[in-house]
């Protein structure tokens, strides 16, 4: 086996074990540290995210440029020069935003968290812990860019899943210990983050290349100039997408209170595994699409484009529709919670439809990286961005997590609907009818099936029973769905054909 599928396999791996572990702990957290609590650690999980606004790009630079050295394209003092200049930044970043968001902290437990059980000093003691952990998680990714570049991902693969096992299981043997407090919770957070960044930074430095002594790297800044329009171009994309997916739970987490935001963020991790399972696909199409267009495979590449949109539609938009119909039924199969399952359940579905048409409207992105311009992507996401701003804030204000929920939904619909049509029109003028043939049958069809067995079906109280149910639910739904794609029925029938022969 070839070390790319080596890397492909031991990331997707990971991926998939991250994914699961982080979701299918969330009712543990809920049962032994209360909504309120978890809500401290989604605010947690925001604040990381925003935090990645200040990356400009440099982190997938540093990848690029290892991976040139690597190929032997860059000399070893350049690169040098260069990690040593990002080091510079990004230190001076971590430390600036440690400090920042220490002075922050008062403020932040005062007057932006609405606290109703939590004592303050307790909140003022995580939130302190959090403002270390965001900076030396923010340090990490300039070492898990150097990794990457050197096609270390097996190694880091690995301990992304130690890491995360740690994160999300191993604090549970600390806190049995110690304590099912929140402050036990962030403690073993801060020693998880302090292991992973001497792990990185020790490989890191394993891996750098050494020079001559007579060599001097210097502690310059300049070397980064050379390489800043490639990076500002990935921060303005990356920026607008980490506004996008964050600014609700940014407005939602000074509005509501932390028990409700604890609800809140649990409702838009399960919503985001829809995201989650279309990425394999994006990552397996988007190389083969951008290779057809090389080689002037336009027909080809069009086939691939429409045929990889009903494969999403089968696995995603099935799975989209049934999560949001049984919201309920999942959330108290998973949890066990009733109470949990009736205030979760509005937001989760929401959150999943939109998510669905997130799915979907990530594919003209892939066309268009396809074709090597991404200017109507870029244009696209600023008027997604300006349009949510106002609407999310008003709505978050107005009608709290539900309003934030109808917002999402409605404006990845409207952009599914408009500027899809509009980005195909400009650069693949004649397949936008077939582009949404290739879904919107098997959305109805799989859309009347799931309401008319949710108005139909008797749901039983028991877990197990009611798990058995929604399988079953969900296996008719995907028999649907399949039953829908040409391409499937036409391999069916060469099958057959080939049977009788």
């Amino acid at each position: 086996m070839s070390k790319l599928k080596i890397n492909i396999m031991a990331s997707y791996i990971s991926q998939i074990y991250i994914v699961a572990v982080s979701i299918l702990i969330l009712p543990i957290y809920m049962k032994y540290m209360g909504a309120e609590a978890y809500g401290l650690v989604g605010f947690f999980a925001m604040l990381q995210a925003l935090f990645g606004l200040l990356d400009f790009g440099l982190t997938p630079t540093i990848s690029r440029q290892t991976a040139l050295y690597n190929s032997g394209a860059e000399t070893a003092l350049k690169y040098r020069q260069l990690f040593r200049a990002l080091t510079i930044i990004f230190t001076s970043i971590a430390i600036l935003g440690i400090i920042f968001l220490s002075l922050l902290n008062k403020y932040i437990a005062l007057h932006w968290l609405k606290i109703n059980h939590l004592s303050l000093s307790d909140v003022l003691y995580c939130l302190q812990i959090m403002a270390f952990c965001v900076g030396l998680r923010w340090m990490t990714g300039l070492y898990r860019g150097v990794i990457s570049g050197f096609e270390k991902l097996g190694w880091l693969s690995f301990i992304n899943t130690l890491i995360a096992t740690l994160r999300y299981i191993g604090v549970f043997a600390y806190m049995y210990y110690w304590g099912f407090e929140v402050k036990n919770f962030f403690i073993f957070q801060m020693i998880v983050a302090l292991s992973e960044f001497f792990l990185l930074f020790i490989k890191t430095n394993q891996l750098i290349p050494l020079i001559n002594n007579k060599q001097n790297i210097g502690w310059s800044i300049q070397p980064v100039k050379s390489v800043i329009s490639f990076a500002l171009t990935i921060a303005f994309t990356s920026s607008v997408w980490i506004l996008i997916t964050q600014l609700d739970k940014f407005i939602l987490s000074g509005i509501l209170t932390l028990s409700d935001y604890g609800y809140f963020t649990l409702a838009v991790l399960v919503a985001s595994g829809i995201i989650q399972i279309s990425t394999p696909i994006s990552g397996a199409i988007m190389p083969r699409m951008a290779g057809l267009y090389g080689e002037k495979k336009y027909q080809e590449l069009r086939k691939v484009y429409l045929e990889s949109t009903q494969l999403v539609a089968i696995i995603c938009v099935t799975a989209g529709i049934v999560l949001a119909v049984f919201a309920k039924q999942v959330l108290f199969v998973w949890t066990g919670d009733i109470a949990l399952a009736d205030k979760t359940a509005p937001i989760l579905a929401l959150y999943t439809l939109g998510n669905t048409a997130l799915a979907l409207t990530a594919f003209p992105y892939y066309l268009q990286y396809a074709k090597g311009n991404l200017k109507y992507h870029l244009i696209g996401n600023f008027i997604l961005l300006v349009l949510l701003v106002p609407t999310i804030i008003f709505a978050a204000k107005e009608y709290g997590a539900i309003g934030a929920g109808w917002v999402w939904l409605f404006t990845h619909l409207v952009y599914l609907i408009f500027w899809v049509s509009y980005v195909h029109y400009k650069i693949e003028h004649k397949i936008n009818i077939e582009w949404y043939s290739s879904f919107i049958y098997i959305a109805s069809l799989v859309g009347l099936v799931t309401l008319s067995l949710y108005k139909i079906i008797n749901f039983s109280s028991n877990r197990f029973t009611l798990l058995i149910q929604i399988i079953l639910i969900s296996v008719l739904c995907l028999t649907v769905s399949l039953s829908c794609s040409a391409q499937v029925r036409n391999y069916l029938k060469s099958r057959i054909v080939n049977l009788k022969l």
